[in-house]
């Protein structure tokens, strides 16, 4: 019903998507100046609005890449209170920085973690700050064309393939589906269970990769709950009751995995990146004492997680925890994978 009215704003789409192409088309054709660094920078985005799991595979990255290479993530800080360029330290909060970045600044701290709007400007003040940094990971900048990226990690979601979808505001897309040529890697995500090698043939056949690009598949994998602030884990069985507190884009395949899993659970849903404050701190302890089953806990995403953080004194005594989610690669072509990233930064020392 909701995408039956979206189709009214069809018109706007035709318009906005008129936009999108022909500032693609001054970049290609160089009228629009793109920069290129001598140094390894990985791209990780989408052209959709929505949750296809950049933050996850951005965590995939770090984790392949910090043990042999000095690693950097550079995000625009979405949502932040902050301008400009900013490096994470140990005061840093998620004000400052955006909640995805503390996130992988809490998680990874060895990792550079640094925002900054504009990349082309960011990028070299982030390799002043760490001039030891071997390759620079870029958070959701697959648009921002002013940089121009050695490797592009382009992520779709198999609930809404790009193929299927349409521009802004009648459908998802934020850029044109010919942007997808410019991807190295594309990763259809949040694939269902049990995805066949078949419909694996039958999707790849509808993205119809270029000679270069390569697809892969992956699945939302989620880790034992881990409690907001002291660290400890959480086992959730079927005799788990959960108030769900959601500030993300895309919450359903979390609905899905609490549904399989856990006796019951209450949502507590609010805008994608949410800034929380008292009165919505009042109204999760409110439906949480609701819940009458003793075996009970608050669960939240990880980057909701980081949003909360500064209620640790008003929330000490309740069970909070986060939901860690990772991706995991199907058809055992993680390696692949993994290589493909490796090698193409270990191209720039040969």
């Amino acid at each position: 019903m909701l995408r039956s009215f979206r189709y009214l704003f069809f018109p706007l789409s035709l318009i906005y998507g008129c936009i999108v192409w022909v500032r693609n088309w001054l970049f290609d054709k160089n009228i629009l100046k793109s920069v290129s660094f001598n140094f390894p920078i990985i791209c990780v985005g989408n052209i959709a609005v929505g949750g296809t799991g950049k933050t996850p595979m951005v965590e995939h990255l770090i984790r392949l890449l910090q043990k042999d290479f000095k690693t950097a993530t550079l995000s625009r800080g979405y949502k932040r209170k902050t301008k400009g360029y900013t490096i994470a330290n140990t005061t840093s909060t998620a004000l400052e920085i955006g909640d995805e970045p503390m996130q992988f600044h809490n998680k990874f701290p060895d990792v550079a973690v640094a925002v900054g709007e504009e990349r082309l400007v960011a990028i070299p003040q982030l390799l002043h700050d760490r001039p030891d940094a071997e390759v620079i990971i870029l958070d959701d900048a697959f648009q921002h064309r002013q940089v121009k990226a050695g490797l592009n990690i382009v992520l779709t979601a198999y609930n809404n393939l790009f193929t299927r979808d349409i521009i802004l505001p009648a459908g998802d897309l934020r850029d044109v589906k010919a942007s997808m040529k410019r991807a190295d890697i594309i990763v259809v995500t949040k694939c269902k269970a049990g995805l066949s090698a078949a419909e694996k043939k039958t999707i790849t056949a509808e993205i119809k990769p270029l000679a270069h690009q390569s697809v892969f598949f992956t699945e939302i994998v989620y880790s034992k709950p881990c409690h907001l602030f002291n660290k400890s884990q959480a086992a959730i069985t079927s005799h788990t009751n959960i108030l769900l507190v959601c500030g993300i884009a895309n919450p359903n395949p979390l609905k899905v995995f609490l549904a399989e899993n856990v006796h019951g659970y209450d949502m507590l849903r609010y805008p994608d990146h949410h800034i929380f404050n008292s009165d919505d701190l009042a109204d999760i302890k409110k439906h949480f004492e609701k819940i009458e089953n003793v075996n009970k806990i608050i669960l939240t995403t990880e980057k909701d997680g980081v949003r909360l953080m500064k209620f640790e004194e008003q929330l000490k005594d309740y069970p909070v925890y986060v939901l860690p989610i990772e991706h995991s690669f199907l058809f055992n072509e993680s390696t692949i994978f993994d290589k493909m990233v490796t090698t193409y930064i270990t191209s720039f020392k040969n």
